[in-house]
């Protein structure tokens, strides 16, 4: 029986998820996936909740946030991918010596189209010693918009993901001011499915955390260009040569990670960031909505946090 997986909303950093379906990484290892497209992050949650998906990726904060609002909630996080934070602050001039303290003199965009982003981001500037409140931001506008603003200096800096940021590089209207990668480990995205589904049907799910790691593998030494030419067909409005400086900056920040199991470290950074955000009531506790026991035994390791 095929597993069903929707993915969270269309974003250049999922490259590893589209090209496990595209290149068949899933289907050598016996398992017949069903990829499913999805309008935004919150209707892909609600469709693993009502059981009409078996499988989402998406991000841990959702499921901790899931987790906060119920106790009782089953989503489970069981295969890393996104390992760390895909995002950049790009201003429209130069700084090659910049301080997470320059944000608090200029007007800054930020993304507006999921949480995550700003969490991270406003931790990053509690950590520092600085209050995030007394940022220019503009928080209400899509990173389309905001890039927008930035050609034509109405900002003078924008939080985005690729390929948002190599666009505004190439053309020589924007400079990577922070990518927000650097910080380390922040658990991003994860396969996501419901706890028992993680035991009903483990051996399915062991098959598709397999063709993520060679996936994983593959994305770790394969030319950027045989990248994009498995997964062009998912954003066919990105040039081939601007989606492989994309997968080259990604790459060189270590977005992905090395294996599909997900490490504590990443986890305890984005769960301190959802904390100081005020994005969580209470302390949600890492074997509470991650298991990294499937994982570590589909690749042949040990159980590692």
């Amino acid at each position: 029986m095929a597993i069903v997986l929707s993915e969270n909303f269309r974003a250049l950093f999922y490259a590893p998820f589209y090209a496990a379906h595209a290149t068949g990484a899933f289907t050598r290892t016996g398992i017949d996936v069903q990829l499913k497209s999805s309008p935004d992050p919150l209707e892909a949650a609600r469709a693993l909740r009502a059981g009409e998906v078996d499988v989402m990726w998406g991000g841990p904060l959702r499921v901790m946030i899931a987790r906060d609002k119920d106790p009782g909630s089953d989503l489970v996080c069981f295969c890393d991918v996104v390992a760390r934070d895909p995002f950049f602050v790009v201003g429209a001039r130069p700084r090659p010596d910049f301080r997470l303290a320059d944000l608090l003199s200029v007007k800054l965009a930020t993304v507006s189209e999921v949480p995550t982003p700003w969490v991270c981001l406003q931790d990053d500037l509690r950590r520092a010693g600085f209050d995030p409140a007394k940022i220019d931001r503009i928080a209400d506008r899509t990173m389309g918009e905001n890039e927008t603003a930035l050609r034509e200096g109405k900002v003078d800096a924008v939080q985005v993901f690729q390929p948002y940021a190599e666009q505004l590089i190439s053309t020589g209207a924007g400079y990577i001011w922070d990518a927000a990668a650097d910080r380390g480990l922040t658990a991003y995205t994860t396969l996501v499915t419901r706890r028992g589904l993680l035991s009903d049907r483990a051996d399915d799910l062991s098959r598709m955390i397999r063709g993520i790691d060679a996936t994983l593998k593959w994305f770790a030494t394969a030319p950027s260009f045989d990248i994009v030419d498995a997964v062009q067909s998912f954003f066919p409005d990105v040039s081939r040569d601007l989606f492989a400086a994309c997968i080259d900056r990604y790459r060189a920040l270590d977005l992905w990670g090395p294996d599909p199991v997900i490490r504590r470290e990443g986890y305890d950074r984005l769960h301190a960031a959802m904390r100081s955000s005020g994005t969580l009531s209470r302390d949600i506790a890492f074997e509470d909505v991650v298991d990294t026991k499937l994982a570590s035994a589909a690749i042949g390791g040990v159980t590692r946090a």
